[in-house]
């Protein structure tokens, strides 16, 4: 076997830095309808984000309620047991729009994931 010697290229090219707008709070879905959707119900917990003032009475993301189609859907349930395990006293429950504005649990994971926004 022969080893071939790795050389950096003759020129480096630095890339411009780039002005980057200020980036848009994640506000869910196109607020598409969830009744009789699930959600989970838990103890009331504060925001974690530095500052907020935001309390939760069901598994957010965002500040929204986060829905499943299906009672027993995996993820559902998951979040439900690891809720159980921080001692929030999850309740598997019915979503009504009373709730508050929500998303669907899948929904958010293709829109990566994010944790934190302050809906005005």
């Amino acid at each position: 076997m022969q080893w071939e010697e790795i050389r950096p290229p003759a020129r480096a090219r630095v890339a411009e830095p780039e002005v980057l707008e200020d980036e848009e709070l994640w506000s869910g879905e196109d607020e598409g309808e969830h009744a009789g959707w699930f959600c989970v119900r838990t103890d009331p917990f504060p925001c974690p984000a530095p500052g907020c003032s935001f309390v939760a009475d069901f598994m957010t993301a965002a500040h929204l309620v986060l829905v499943w189609q299906e009672r027993d859907d995996p993820n559902l349930l998951r979040h439900a047991a690891r809720a159980m395990e921080v001692g929030r006293n999850p309740r598997v429950v019915a979503y009504e729009s009373e709730y508050g504005p929500s998303a669907s649990y899948y929904a958010w994971e293709a829109a990566g994931r994010p944790v934190h926004g302050i809906r005005k």
